[in-house]
């Protein structure tokens, strides 16, 4: 989770601080309190109208609520509502809580391909779709292990003259997890990093080639 700008006061670090007000349905109040303690939120009113919605208030680091909006529809199905506003500074509430899980990062450049894409999605999550370029360093998924691992993105299925029965079947890819501005800032650790360009958003690592960087990674 990247920090914001912070200020000293009589030796102290502080940082900005919001006022967190959210609304949701009685079921969801386990998950979105569950995310706002992982963010440093503490919850300062909670008030419940007998008509199935409950108000929750909460004082929460400013940087606690990059990318917790997309993560609080998703949780509340998008049933839930919430605003915030600065409410001064207050003493560093410590770090964040980080990703858990690795990164699917592509070894070498070219075009990713359907085939490739195919036999890596039991590994994790995809972030890209067919056909999008890549370089090496490129994250181009979160492993579901707590390791990256660095794979070939843009490998092509081998042609034979002899044809299998079903070997035309078209492979179907599930649809890709796109992240947004926010999302992406969210996703990083500290080796990694946000490229912006007008026409996309990609993630990277700091250090882009495989023999540079530390090698605590799962074999290809």
């Amino acid at each position: 989770m990247p920090e914001t700008i912070t200020k000293q006061v009589n030796g102290k670090t502080h940082e900005p601080m919001e006022h967190l007000v959210i609304d949701v349905p009685e079921e969801f109040i386990g998950v979105v309190t569950q995310q706002l303690g992982m963010r440093k939120g503490r919850m300062q009113k909670m008030q419940n109208n007998g008509h199935g919605r409950v108000r929750l208030e909460f004082n929460i680091p400013s940087r606690g609520l990059i990318g917790f909006r997309s993560q609080f529809l998703t949780d509340t199905r998008g049933t839930g509502l919430l605003n915030h506003i600065f409410a001064g500074y207050e003493e560093w509430q410590g770090p964040m809580s980080k990703r858990s899980t690795g990164a699917i990062v592509s070894d070498r450049a070219g075009k990713s391909t359907t085939y490739a894409l195919f036999h890596l999605q039991p590994r994790g999550t995809l972030l890209i779709k067919e056909n999008t370029p890549v370089y090496e360093g490129m994250i181009v998924g979160e492993n579901s292990r707590d390791t990256d691992i660095d794979v070939n993105v843009i490998k092509e299925k081998k042609l034979t003259n002899m044809r299998a029965s079903g070997a035309d079947d078209a492979l179907q890819l599930i649809p890709p997890k796109i992240l947004n501005l926010e999302q992406a800032i969210e996703f990083i650790k500290e080796d990694e990093l946000v490229e912006v360009t007008p026409e996309s958003i990609r993630l990277r690592k700091r250090i882009l080639e495989y023999n540079k960087r530390p090698k605590n990674k799962e074999g290809k």
